[in-house]
């Protein structure tokens, strides 16, 4: 066999597992844009229903400025903007909807190249990732944007004594774009303790080094609040506070895991150390 047909055996080796890898890819992105296009398709058509869902923190905020929440009114300025607004809502129902799926079919295309043991320490990850983004979100939409809008309700004037009446009239795309922003800020910051766990799992952090950054981690809890939510003082404390307290949660749960590290170490320097002592000398055979 000549040098030429030894180079080519030897593409056509290795060819072929990245073949296997390119097919596995495409099947797992298909099922992801197929699991997100039913979804968009399934929130287009409740769009309406979905996004009054999404109103009633703003009505919330309504009673608690004193006003008739059932008198909430929104408006939209251009003939086309509440279509869009609808099939951006979709978008992001849909995404919201197809994560698990998504994250499922991720997992099924790294998971062939992981142990045993790394399956098992990434999978309960991967459950708490989704949990911790709709905590974020439930906390966005029970009270951070209730307390948010009823700050900007607070702004108004009603006419009487001179004044000018002033009224809040939010346009459709920008409640949405607003809400929008806030659940997927909080939800992103919601996974820090994901993000730390893993990194101290593989030993890329400890909680040692995050209980040293910890003024800096303040510091830049509020410069993050400050670009991510509305240009307002309550916008940005109501993020940063929450971000301290699950850098607290990070620092905790690091330590946790150093902690059944060290313990499982112990465990195993025993039977290693049993193995080593039964295994003869080269010099005794």
């Amino acid at each position: 066999m000549s040098v030429s047909d030894k180079e080519r055996e030897e593409i056509e080796k290795s060819s072929a597992p990245l073949i296997e890898h390119l097919i596995e890819l495409r099947r797992r992105l298909i099922w992801s844009l197929g699991g997100f296009f039913v979804a968009f398709l399934v929130c287009f058509f409740f769009a309406k229903r979905l996004f009054n869902l999404l109103v009633i923190p703003f009505k919330w905020a309504t009673q608690w400025a004193g006003l008739d929440p059932h008198k909430v009114e929104l408006i939209y300025t251009a003939p086309q903007e509440f279509f869009f607004t609808q099939v951006k809502l979709a978008m992001f129902g849909g995404m919201v909807i197809a994560f698990p799926l998504i994250a499922t079919q991720i997992y099924k295309f790294i998971a062939p190249g992981l142990y045993k043991n790394e399956r098992s320490a990434f999978l309960p990850f991967l459950i708490a990732s989704p949990i911790l983004f709709l905590m974020g979100a439930s906390l966005v939409y029970f009270f951070f944007t209730p307390m948010v809008m009823w700050f900007f309700l607070a702004m108004q004037q009603t006419g009487t004594n001179d004044q000018v009446q002033i009224s809040l009239l939010p346009k459709v795309s920008e409640y949405l774009s607003l809400i929008m922003t806030l659940i997927f800020s909080f939800g992103l910051v919601f996974q820090l303790p994901v993000v730390t766990s893993l990194l101290t799992r593989v030993g890329l952090l400890s909680s040692q080094a995050l209980a040293e950054k910890r003024k800096w981690a303040i510091v830049l809890s509020f410069v993050v609040a400050a670009v991510l939510t509305p240009p307002d003082p309550m916008s940005q404390c109501g993020l940063a506070i929450p971000t301290i307290i699950l850098y607290e949660v990070a620092i905790w749960s690091s330590r946790m895991i150093e902690r059944a590290q060290a313990r499982d170490r112990l465990a195993r320097e025993p039977a290693e150390s049993s193995v080593t002592s039964n295994t003869p000398d080269a010099s005794s055979s």
